[in-house]
């Protein structure tokens, strides 16, 4: 989180309002922080390594405090002199502020550079790649190729912008190593003395096995999509067939409503005083008939 004293048009500030409001969430010694970089620094000396490091925009010293904890020699520089001062007592000897294009002091088994390029203006950060790939074989690398939004991103390039640029000093990408621990853009570039035939067959395996995993996408997507197809059919048919039930309840209902009317009418039309008269004549005419049958 750096950028050069030499670029042409003003320099941003990495005060504190910038680590206050600059960074996503606030950029502070707290357990979010830290926890990301112990993940970070496990990773580190589980797939490198490293007896000695160089953390190059190392902002507060977060990653340069992991690393050491796990005993590796991790030094940092950053240009931002409020980051420097913020560092851990037992780190604020293993970081200083200074320029990422100024040379850097030793030789290291690995240098790490995470999202600080994109802070500086193509001529600086072209100096700088020239200072970690001279001071080490191995370079953890990390610089957003999207976020054209924050104010002090003022060389966004996309990835292959900066494979370009480490490959003009025989830095290579190691397609077989996953830095996504890091970012989702993250790479480690390793310098490559002699034929390319390694580095060629790596790309062509890295290649190959994205195309293999993409193409096994595709054809899962299709048979999803038949499944996804039968699914919605089957749904219709069901549909359909609640619609049909949903109509003989309906009629059914109307049924019983009308059947309750009925019995309601005739009850009431039993309680009239015509109907027990009738009922009542009617049982007597019964009985006279009967009697007449008898004689």
């Amino acid at each position: 989180m750096m950028d050069d004293p030499g670029r042409t048009q003003p320099a941003p500030t990495f005060d504190a309002d910038y680590y206050a409001h600059g960074c996503g969430r606030p950029y502070v010694r707290d357990d979010v922080w830290l926890a990301f970089f112990g993940r970070v620094a496990d990773r580190i000396v589980a797939d490198l390594a490293p007896r000695t490091s160089m953390d190059v925009g190392c902002a507060m010293g977060f990653l340069v405090e992991a690393l050491r904890e796990r005993g590796v020699d991790a030094r940092g520089i950053d240009l931002s002199e409020y980051a420097i001062q913020q560092a851990h007592p037992d780190v604020a000897p293993f970081v200083a502020v200074a320029s990422a294009a100024d040379p850097l002091p030793g030789r290291y088994d690995v240098v790490t550079c995470i999202e600080v390029l994109e802070h500086m203006p193509p001529d600086a950060a072209d100096r700088a790649i020239d200072a970690m790939t001279a001071a080490a074989d191995n370079i953890l690398f990390s610089s957003s190729p999207t976020d054209h939004v924050e104010p002090t991103h003022v060389n966004v390039q996309p990835p292959e912008a900066w494979a370009a640029a480490f490959a003009r000093r025989g830095f290579y990408r190691d397609a077989d190593f996953d830095a996504t621990f890091l970012t989702p853009w993250a790479a480690r570039f390793r310098k490559v003395d002699g034929p390319l035939v390694g580095v060629v067959a790596a790309y062509e395996r890295r290649l190959w096995q994205l195309a293999d995993a993409n193409h096994q996408l595709r054809e899962a997507n299709a048979a999803l999509r038949v499944v996804a197809a039968d699914i919605e059919r089957i749904l219709a048919d069901r549909d359909a067939e609640l619609s049909t039930l949903r109509q003989v309840a309906a009629e059914r209902d109307t049924a019983r409503a009308a059947t309750v009317a009925v019995r309601r009418d005739l009850d009431a039309l039993r309680s009239t005083r015509t109907v027990r008269w009738s009922a009542a004549v009617g049982r007597w005419v019964g009985r006279w008939v009967a009697r007449r049958r008898g004689h």
